[in-house]
């Protein structure tokens, strides 16, 4: 009498518990066992997909197979796609059951392997549900692309939002009270551009933002926030967003200027050094004989401390905090800005500010009509292509290029400067910026060591030697050395001298008479 293990699988739990699949399969096949007179030994009951065979119940099944071999067992399931929807798995599995001495049989679909012919049956039978969930998933897929391109939001809701159903049964997506609040935070804080986006996302974690690290990073890219699905490119199709149809946590232009930011950021170590109110050159200062940098110490004498900056290395250079700090105090107070330069200052400052506006002006007038020209083309490809004249493919073509020139082109747009800001308030920036130039050396004087550093890397962007110092050749900022000019050139005036005086790049002044005359 010949023995049998029954195979029943259905795809999920959910159906093995709620479904009546399990169940027939189990009761044909004890049928079939009863008429043809054949025991069973085992009946597996799987709830997983037949895409692979690694399957929990079908492992211990080969399991109890290797153990116990040459028992002779039939393997009897219903149809080929409970035992299998993978075409070229199916066949090696079948071979492995051979070495075994189990036959695999579905008793709905009955295959004699002795009959060669029977092969090609055993493939379409094996091919036909592969071809099927192959089928299935690409109607998935274009289901979903469908849904993308309506504006629905498919899977789980992003951070700050929620799942919820409409009574009318559709699913969709909503801000999730403070969640929502928190991620606006958050994108706030990023086109800020103060700190960076790890210490941006351990605030809002604090503040209570529920979500990993690497999940935040991937949600600050999603401009489902700003109210737009994006759809991934697919065939001959780009990849492009449409608007959504759930309310936007940010607007469009915070998005735009948070990816500018998160685009241009650059990866910088920011070190603080901590010097004692003797020695705030150090770090600032080179070795003149090995271009290291300078460090600094004390050394007891007898009755007090004696403080150098000195070489960590074998050159042993050195020189005194004392002479050096004279040094750069006297050099610093060439900066301060004196009574009649403040006025020029501010005025240049607010000249400055009169072409900038203007600029920016006209270059938000020129990317407002680019924009323009590209929503024109757009328009008249779709006017041809109702006329008949124009090929659907080369329309869709052309809009995404003038689409996705669009996108650039607002991006530039968002990140302008706010045209907002008016002369008053720089005027009042300026009152309080002159009034700290002008009393640059007592604030000095009277600061703390950290104040004074600050002070020190602004006049001085790069290292510097005490010779540079000393000789004046010291590389300084831009700003300071306008200062210095400013002050410079005014002086001269006071001794007599005509001076051509703009401290802004300005044209050039006329050349005189045409043909140009001496």
């Amino acid at each position: 009498m010949k023995t049998a293990d029954l195979y029943l699988r259905v795809s999920t739990d959910e159906q093995a518990d709620r479904g009546y699949s399990l169940r027939n399969q189990e009761e044909v096949l004890k049928r079939y066992c009863d008429q043809n007179r054949i025991a069973i030994r085992h009946i597996i009951i799987e709830d997983f997909s037949a895409k692979t065979f690694i399957r929990p119940e079908w492992q211990r099944f080969l399991a109890t197979l290797k153990r116990d071999k040459n028992q002779g067992t039939l393997l009897l399931f219903t149809k080929w796609d409970r035992f299998s929807r993978n075409a070229p798995d199916a066949y090696q599995m079948i071979n492995e059951l051979k070495r075994y001495s189990v036959e695999p049989q579905a008793i709905e679909q009955p295959l004699d392997m002795s009959v060669p012919e029977n092969k090609m049956m055993l493939a379409i039978y094996l091919t036909a549900p592969e071809i099927e969930n192959d089928r299935r998933a690409l109607n998935t897929l274009f289901g979903m692309r469908r849904a993308k391109k309506e504006g629905r939001w498919m899977g789980q809701a992003p951070i700050g939002y929620i799942n919820l159903t409409s009574p009318n049964g559709k699913r969709h997506i909503a801000p999730n009270g403070l969640q929502a609040k928190l991620m606006a935070w958050a994108f706030n804080q990023i086109a800020l551009a103060q700190f960076s986006t790890e210490q941006i996302f351990n605030k809002a974690k604090e503040m209570g933002l529920q979500c990993n690290k690497n999940r935040f990073l991937v949600a600050v890219r999603d401009p489902v926030y700003c109210g737009k699905i994006r759809i991934a490119a697919y065939g001959e199709e780009k990849k492009h967003t449409v608007a959504g149809q759930h309310a936007p946590i940010i607007t469009e232009q915070l998005f735009l200027i948070a990816q500018k930011a998160l685009d241009d950021r650059k990866r910088t170590i920011k070190t603080t050094i901590s010097s004692h109110e003797m020695i705030p050159l150090r770090g600032f200062l080179q070795c003149s004989k090995c271009s290291r940098t300078l460090t600094a110490s004390g050394s007891k004498g007898r009755n007090n401390y004696y403080y150098y900056y000195h070489c960590s290395t074998k050159c042993g250079y050195r020189i005194k905090a004392a002479e050096a700090n004279e040094i750069f105090f006297e050099e610093l107070c060439n900066f301060v800005l004196n009574v009649v330069s403040a006025e020029h200052f501010k005025n240049a400052i607010l000249d400055g500010h009169d072409a900038v506006n203007k600029g920016t002006q006209m270059t938000r007038v020129k990317f407002t009509n680019e924009i323009g020209v590209l929503n024109k083309r757009i328009a008249s490809c779709r006017e041809l292509l109702l006329s008949g004249d124009f090929d659907a493919n080369d329309f869709r073509s052309i809009k995404q290029e003038a689409e996705h020139k669009i996108e650039e082109i607002q991006k530039n747009l968002a990140v302008l400067p706010a045209s907002s800001v008016g002369k008053n308030e720089i005027k009042t920036a300026l009152e309080s910026a002159t009034d700290k130039l002008m009393r640059l050396d007592s604030i000095y004087f009277n600061a703390k060591t950290e104040v004074q550093r600050k002070i020190i890397g602004s006049m001085y962007p790069e290292k510097f030697t005490f010779e540079n110092l000393k000789h004046r050749t010291a590389k300084r900022s831009y700003i300071f050395s306008l200062i210095y000019q400013i002050n410079s050139k005014l002086q001269s005036k006071k001794n007599g001298q005509a001076t051509d005086f703009l401290c802004l790049p300005t044209m050039a002044p006329s050349a005189g008479l045409e043909p140009a005359t001496l």
